[in-house]
């Protein structure tokens, strides 16, 4: 996993973080997690979904609210963090290391447009307040 320097956002605050194996892990940014207060509860999406970039596939609860997750990038979904299940409250400890899904892309070109659609950290935080 890249540092938070490294991952892409998209503007309804779930990062991305493209890995040399082609994967690209997903999670929730600090003002996100922040916004939500404590969370509960993670519905995953199911493994082998085919995804759309922006398509909402997962929804996370705090003691605040729901909200909808996001796919980051277009792919399809291959892993499943394991521990968010038994342990969602991780997510506001340490958002930037807790990876919630792995998506494999498409193909490598469509992730380079895709990728280039999201922003970096600096863009994100002066959009987010993050």
């Amino acid at each position: 996993m890249n540092t938070q320097e490294k991952f892409r956002f998209a503007q309804t605050h779930e990062w991305a973080d493209p890995e040399d194996d082609g994967l690209v892990w997903v999670g929730i940014s600090n003002h996100a997690q922040e916004a939500l207060g404590d969370v509960m509860f993670f519905q995953a999406p199911k493994l082998g979904l085919a995804v759309r970039q922006g398509e909402t596939i997962a929804v996370i609860e705090s003691v605040k609210a729901a909200s909808d997750i996001h796919a980051p990038i277009s792919g399809e979904i291959v892993a499943l963090n394991p521990e968010i299940e038994s342990q969602p409250e991780i997510i506001n400890e340490k958002p930037y290391s807790v990876w919630l899904f792995k998506i494999k892309p498409n193909s490598a070109a469509e992730l380079n447009t895709e990728l280039h659609k999201l922003m970096d950290l600096e863009n994100y935080s002066a959009t987010a307040g993050a």
